[in-house]
């Protein structure tokens, strides 16, 4: 596997179970606070992360003879 797939899929399921036990359990407010401001941005960098591992079927190719073009 690659290791941005295996990192952002890491990030998404430790930031998912953070999530969930904020809601589920009854936690002190800053603890809730702390998940909030931490577990919700790594749930989406994990998920665009993990989006951004699989190449396109148009794009593999190219993204193998040249990964990054730059803006």
């Amino acid at each position: 596997m690659d290791i941005q797939k295996i990192i952002s899929i890491i990030l998404l399921a430790i930031s998912t179970l953070a999530i969930l036990a904020a809601l589920i359990f009854d936690m002190a407010s800053w603890a809730v606070y702390v998940i909030a401001i931490f577990g919700i941005p790594l749930w989406i960098l994990g998920l665009g992360l993990l989006t951004m591992a699989k190449p396109r079927k148009d794009d593999k190719e190219e993204r193998i003879k040249e990964p990054f073009t730059g803006y």
